[in-house]
């Protein structure tokens, strides 16, 4: 099975409650994440008592064990068999210096096992744990259900989220955006504040349009590189009826954008896709950005930094390649529903109905589609959608 993350593993216990219990719950807990293709990070069962953390000695050693291996940890998972000790949990954590997600998981007492040798109490230390992740500042995750077994369904579906927050916040951590052109000037929609961003971590890196102009110009027609990314545009997008000279000029687009995102280390793009595009190279970007963003490179258009750091964010969440779209109309008197459009640079895999075209506004503004090519057209494949806009706020410091 592939291998999906690795999770460090705590065990609470609290002295007074039966131990057979956590010891219980570290094979079943570390059972049930290699079953969903999650490695458990666990300390060794010999190192503490029932290999559970019930006391400031044991936190101690938990975070050693932790600490050492944070390279390779995605999050930490907080399993409560009994009430679990409050303190030891959120020193644990605290003393371990890891700066990643968080979930605080507690098993469910059965009604017929109340007695003082399978009672658990979980519910209550629930409450204790995430009253002190709370104080020392540590962020957390829950499940859906206060108590939940491992081995349930709900518990599945816990996990799955979890990873998928975790991988928002690893590929956050150190992302470079780049952003290729200045914005136009009517769209101060799209403008951010930069430093906030470093200061999460997050890079801006920038090119001048013209440079990539530059650079297309200066290749080949009969170019190596430009003949396969040539066969690799007609093989993701049909493009029947759209001239030769426009195709391969797309062609030398990709190429030229794919050599700076390599060169850059950049895991998100924005583009500054019109007007110079089309009075110099007589395209639209749109299919080359859609092949991009298809291959998880997110790219947005008109050079919309929180837009590709947006679609970057949801690709993490959805491990699926995400678009940008408009919300540009509504849907008649249906106040749950809107009509999305965009010229279109959507990645292939979101469309049914997939084809290459040209831009109808842009073609109808100049009275010929002939240097209008290269949009994208198709209707989104029905299903759930989530949507994300991130911005920063310079009143919130955010």
């Amino acid at each position: 099975m592939e291998v999906k993350g690795c999770l460090g593993v705590i065990i609470g216990h609290r002295s007074v409650f039966p131990g057979h219990l956590a010891e219980r719950a570290r094979e079943e807990i570390a059972r049930v994440l290699r079953e969903h293709g999650i490695e458990p990070l666990i300390l060794p069962k010999s190192v503490t008592p029932y290999g559970a953390v019930s006391s400031l000695e044991d936190a101690v050693k938990y975070a050693r064990f932790l600490g050492e291996r944070g390279d390779d940890i995605d999050g930490i998972l907080v399993s409560l068999p009994n009430f679990g000790d409050e303190r030891a949990v959120a020193e644990a954590i605290r003393m371990s210096g890891l700066s990643v997600p968080v979930l605080v998981q507690a098993y469910p007492d059965e009604l017929d096992k109340m007695d003082v040798r399978n009672r658990r109490d979980s519910f209550c230390g629930k409450l204790s744990v995430c009253n002190n992740l709370r104080q020392y500042g540590i962020p957390f995750s829950l499940t859906k259900l206060h108590t939940v077994s491992p081995t349930s369904e709900e518990f599945s579906k816990d996990l799955e989220r979890f990873m998928a927050i975790c991988r928002v916040v690893k590929g956050l951590k150190g992302a470079r955006i780049g952003v290729i052109g200045a914005r136009t000037s009517p769209f101060k929609t799209v403008r951010f504040n930069e430093r906030l961003l470093e200061g999460h971590g997050i890079s801006i890196e920038t090119a001048d349009l013209s440079e990539v102009i530059a650079a297309v110009e200066k290749l080949g027609d009969s170019d190596e590189a430009v003949r396969a990314k040539l066969e690799g545009l007609r093989s993701y997008c049909p493009a029947e009826g759209v001239p030769e000279g426009s195709l391969l000029n797309m062609a030398k687009l990709a190429v030229v954008l794919e050599r700076w995102v390599e060169e850059n280390g950049v895991s998100a793009c924005a583009l500054r896709c019109w007007p110079e595009l089309q009075e110099t190279l007589g395209i639209f970007p749109c299919a080359v950005m859609s092949m991009m963003s298809n291959s998880r490179i997110p790219f947005a258009c008109e050079t919309d930094a929180m837009g590709a750091l947006s679609m970057y964010a949801l690709q993490l969440a959805a491990d699926k390649p995400a678009g940008l779209f408009d919300w540009n109309n509504n849907y008649g008197d249906d106040p749950d529903k809107a009509v999305l459009f965009h010229c279109s640079n959507i990645p292939g895999d979101m469309l049914e109905g997939f084809r290459m075209s040209y831009n109808f506004i842009d073609a109808n503004a100049r009275g010929t589609p002939e240097k209008s090519y290269g949009t994208c057209a198709g209707r989104v494949k029905p299903g759930p959608m989530t949507f994300l806009r991130i911005s920063t706020d310079e009143a919130g410091g955010r």
